[in-house]
Protein backbone atom coordinates (compact mmCIF):
# COMPACT_ATOMS: atom_id res chain seq x y z
CA UNK A 1 0.00 0.00 0.00
CA UNK A 2 0.94 3.27 -0.61
CA UNK A 3 1.28 6.92 1.09
CA UNK A 4 -1.45 9.52 -0.31
CA UNK A 5 -1.36 13.15 1.16
CA UNK A 6 -4.68 14.38 2.45
CA UNK A 7 -5.62 18.41 1.92
CA UNK A 8 -8.43 19.66 3.72
CA UNK A 9 -10.02 22.76 3.80
CA UNK A 10 -12.54 25.36 5.63
CA UNK A 11 -14.66 22.55 7.58
CA UNK A 12 -13.04 20.10 6.76
CA UNK A 13 -9.86 21.51 7.74
CA UNK A 14 -11.30 22.52 11.37
CA UNK A 15 -13.24 18.92 12.22
CA UNK A 16 -10.10 17.13 11.20
CA UNK A 17 -7.45 19.49 13.44
CA UNK A 18 -5.03 19.67 10.96
CA UNK A 19 -4.71 21.06 6.81
CA UNK A 20 -2.57 17.98 5.70
CA UNK A 21 -1.83 14.22 6.40
CA UNK A 22 -0.38 11.59 5.28
CA UNK A 23 -2.10 8.26 5.15
CA UNK A 24 -2.04 4.41 3.90
CA UNK A 25 -4.10 4.76 0.46
CA UNK A 26 -7.05 2.25 0.38
CA UNK A 27 -7.95 1.05 -2.68
CA UNK A 28 -10.84 3.80 -3.68
CA UNK A 29 -11.76 7.38 -2.47
CA UNK A 30 -14.82 5.92 -0.86
CA UNK A 31 -12.87 3.65 1.10
CA UNK A 32 -10.51 6.05 2.14
CA UNK A 33 -13.49 8.90 3.06
CA UNK A 34 -14.89 6.32 5.37
CA UNK A 35 -11.28 5.60 6.74
CA UNK A 36 -10.90 9.15 7.55
CA UNK A 37 -14.63 9.92 8.95
CA UNK A 38 -13.24 7.08 11.10
CA UNK A 39 -10.35 7.79 11.99
CA UNK A 40 -11.06 11.52 13.78
CA UNK A 41 -13.43 12.39 17.05
CA UNK A 42 -12.85 16.48 16.62
CA UNK A 43 -15.81 18.74 15.43
CA UNK A 44 -16.42 22.38 13.68
CA UNK A 45 -17.39 25.46 15.71
CA UNK A 46 -20.74 24.29 14.39
CA UNK A 47 -20.74 20.97 16.21
CA UNK A 48 -20.32 18.92 12.98
CA UNK A 49 -18.15 15.91 13.16
CA UNK A 50 -15.51 15.10 10.18
CA UNK A 51 -17.90 12.17 8.69
CA UNK A 52 -20.31 15.08 8.70
CA UNK A 53 -18.37 17.52 6.83
CA UNK A 54 -17.28 14.41 4.27
CA UNK A 55 -21.03 14.05 3.49
CA UNK A 56 -21.49 17.13 1.63
CA UNK A 57 -17.49 17.57 0.62
CA UNK A 58 -16.14 17.41 -3.39
CA UNK A 59 -13.00 15.14 -4.27
CA UNK A 60 -10.23 16.33 -6.18
CA UNK A 61 -7.79 13.29 -7.06
CA UNK A 62 -4.35 14.80 -7.97
CA UNK A 63 -6.42 17.57 -9.21
CA UNK A 64 -9.37 16.01 -10.99
CA UNK A 65 -12.77 16.01 -9.22
CA UNK A 66 -13.25 12.64 -8.13
CA UNK A 67 -16.41 10.45 -7.15
CA UNK A 68 -16.10 7.80 -4.46
CA UNK A 69 -15.58 5.13 -7.14
CA UNK A 70 -12.50 6.37 -8.12
CA UNK A 71 -9.23 4.16 -8.31
CA UNK A 72 -6.95 5.42 -5.72
CA UNK A 73 -3.53 3.04 -7.45
CA UNK A 74 -0.43 5.69 -8.19
CA UNK A 75 -2.78 8.66 -6.82
CA UNK A 76 -0.31 11.18 -4.41
CA UNK A 77 -3.00 13.91 -3.60
CA UNK A 78 -6.40 14.26 -2.45
CA UNK A 79 -8.37 17.54 -1.95
CA UNK A 80 -11.20 17.27 0.51
CA UNK A 81 -13.49 20.59 -0.24
CA UNK A 82 -16.38 21.50 1.91
CA UNK A 83 -19.23 23.45 0.24
CA UNK A 84 -17.89 27.10 -0.29
CA UNK A 85 -20.44 30.06 -0.45
CA UNK A 86 -20.08 33.66 -1.27
CA UNK A 87 -18.13 34.84 -4.50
Amino acid sequence: MSTIEVHYFAAARAAAGTALERVEAPGTLGELVGQLAAGHSGTTEAGMSLASVLERCSFLVDGARSELTASLDDAARVDVLPPFAGG
